[in-house]
């Protein structure tokens, strides 16, 4: 926000039905249109304006807070988050229990680069004992393509979900993503028993569905979230992704210990379809179509919003958008912090069982409790970045700055940490942990992971910025 000004813009309206006019200052002209610079009771923000006035015939009662539907919206996504990545990573834990890691564990422990087994554990332990389902014998390379052939599809349809969501709108998109990796959700028991080819491709057609997710879901805040709400109202509804990161390790773990793996995925992905098919009759593509709205806060957040009508048209200023450093800030950014985010996601349960000898349970336990942090995290640092930039001690490219450099060098600390322990790394030229599943290997996959993430905020750091783009703005008149 380092060319815009912030400004709260309150109305008394005990005092008077129609705005005063107030002298705005040439420094928050900057970014005005010339046809708006005699109107100076609009506040603006990067060019846009962050809280313009009611309608004058409007009635100006109280503006609804937590109990309005932007925030019914927002947990409802929430919700909806929980479900996208409780199907993210239930192959992640599940797939402890479908491989049979006895005989690979019995080599590995002959070598110097692995933990040493578990004891034998007695005749008559009181551990409940997994119940019979089908294990295969899957080497470390063949489980690596599996949890990856998710990101495989996720990766094709992001820029097209995008783009599709400016033409036909937000709520078709997401929903139908949804529902269709729900379903496939019920194939992958049938899947594996069918061959290893099988089960990557329903894992990358889950991932082609998910990946129009959160593109949609991007645009779905520019028609429903008046700015000076956006940072707060985003990050509860991002914070179900680790609620239900936690949710799926914690529990997951469990189910597949005393109920089966099969049973695992019949059970979350049968209750994910019936909320998909809720999602539908719940949420509307902007406040002019919902049923129940009251007309105060519809008009607020139809005068306050940056976004009227769809994204784009059929055509976008792709060779504008190829030149501009703050959007690659944003994608190099997001690009280093998942490498990191995604490997500790996907590969954590393996590396606790595989390395350090842990069962289904176990590795369920030991994987959650991080998210949950990150999901209180996400809803705390919402809140006080809107009260930052509402109280003016932030600018908002400061704000996001600040913020983005404390989330991932916390990751980077502790991955550094982690590292410590570990042996010096062997000569072995393969830098992913899955083959040969060594404590040098995935000493590897860290450092590479930390390194990754800490060029990622140097970049971020260095170029991003929080005005709007040139090529991005929209026209807003009817």
């Amino acid at each position: 926000m380092e060319d815009g000004v912030h400004c709260n813009y309150l109305v008394d309206a005990k005092k008077t039905d129609y705005p005063q006019k107030e002298e705005v200052p040439k420094s928050a002209r900057r970014g005005i249109e010339p046809s708006m610079e005699d109107d100076s009771s609009v506040p603006e923000i990067h060019g846009e304006s962050t809280c313009p006035l009611l309608d004058e015939q409007l009635h100006r009662g109280k503006v609804p807070g937590l109990c309005s539907v932007r925030w019914g919206l927002a947990v409802i996504l929430h919700i909806s988050f929980f479900v996208a990545y409780s199907q993210r990573v239930d192959l992640s834990i599940a797939i402890v229990a479908m491989v049979n890691s006895t005989g690979q564990q019995t080599s590995l422990n002959v070598s110097k680069d692995v933990c040493p087994g578990p004891s034998p554990a007695p005749p008559n332990t009181s551990q409940p004992t997994e119940i019979k389902a089908p294990v295969y014998n899957w080497t470390p390379e063949t489980c690596g393509l599996l949890l990856s052939s998710f990101s495989y599809g996720y990766l094709i349809t992001q820029i097209p979900g995008g783009y599709l969501t400016g033409i036909v709108g937000w709520k078709p998109v997401l929903g139908t993503g949804l529902l269709l990796s729900s379903i496939l959700s019920l194939f992958l028991p049938s899947a594996a028993e069918l061959g290893v080819v099988y089960l990557a491709i329903i894992q990358a057609l889950r991932g082609l569905s998910q990946g129009v997710i959160f593109p949609a879901y991007y645009t779905l805040w520019t028609k429903w979230a008046p700015p000076q709400e956006l940072t707060c109202l985003m990050n509860f509804s991002d914070a179900g992704t680790t609620l239900g990161t936690f949710f799926t390790l914690m529990v997951g773990g469990i189910t597949c210990q005393t109920l089966g793996w099969p049973a695992f995925f019949y059970i979350f992905g049968g209750v994910n379809c019936v909320w998909c098919l809720l999602w539908f009759f719940l949420v509307f593509e902007d406040p002019d179509s919902h049923p129940c709205i009251s007309t105060t806060e519809k008009e607020y957040i139809r005068s306050a919003s940056t976004q009227k009508g769809h994204c784009h048209s059929w055509s976008l200023p792709l060779f504008s958008m190829l030149k501009c450093g703050p959007l690659w800030a944003i994608a190099v950014a997001y690009f280093c912090c998942d490498w990191l985010f995604y490997t500790l996601l996907t590969l954590l349960p393996m590396y606790l069982n595989r390395i350090l000898h842990l069962d289904t349970r176990e590795s369920g336990f030991l994987s959650a409790p991080p998210y949950i942090g990150n999901w209180l995290g996400h809803i705390g640092t919402g809140l006080l970045g809107d009260f930052l930039i509402a109280k003016n001690l932030l600018q908002l490219g400061a704000m996001r700055k600040f913020f983005t450099a404390l989330g991932k060098d916390g990751p980077n600390a502790f991955v550094s940490l982690a590292l410590l322990p570990l042996p010096p790394t062997q000569s072995d030229p393969f830098l992913s942990p899955v083959s040969g599943d060594t404590l040098s290997g995935w000493r590897r996959v860290f450092f590479l992971s930390g390194a990754i993430n800490l060029f990622g905020v140097i970049f971020y750091l260095g170029f991003g910025r929080a005005d709007i783009q040139d090529w991005a703005r929209v026209d807003n008149t009817p």
